[in-house]
């Protein structure tokens, strides 16, 4: 069964889950050939090895904190905190605290 994307002009509610975040999952919001928006849920204590995509990619703390690896150190990222990676960039997520962000991804044209 396919996720159903966000459509054009729909509003999406990204306002913290609070107590439904322990049994909510990762959520694509919408895909497009320019780019992709995803809810990402990390609870306390997940780790996300390191890894990188093409494209550049902006990561907003919706609530909770996480521990973004990059490079030879790491960036504590809290609730209402935004931070921009450049595409090709080696980069791990581990759960501080139960989180959810806003993960988009600006895809690589031709």
């Amino acid at each position: 069964m396919a996720l159903q994307h966000a459509k054009s002009r729909e509003i999406v509610d990204l306002r913290p889950l609070g107590g439904k975040l322990k049994s909510t999952k990762t959520a694509a919001i919408v895909k497009s050939q320019y780019f992709e928006a995803v809810r990402l849920v990390v609870p306390a204590g997940t780790k996300i090895p390191p890894h990188k995509v093409p494209g550049n990619i902006m990561l907003h703390c919706l609530e909770g904190r996480i521990s973004l690896g990059v490079a030879d150190s790491s960036l504590a990222l809290s609730s209402g905190e935004w931070v921009y990676l450049d595409g090709g960039e080696v980069h791990s997520l581990e759960g501080i605290e139960d989180a959810s962000l806003l993960l988009t991804i600006l895809l690589r044209q031709g």
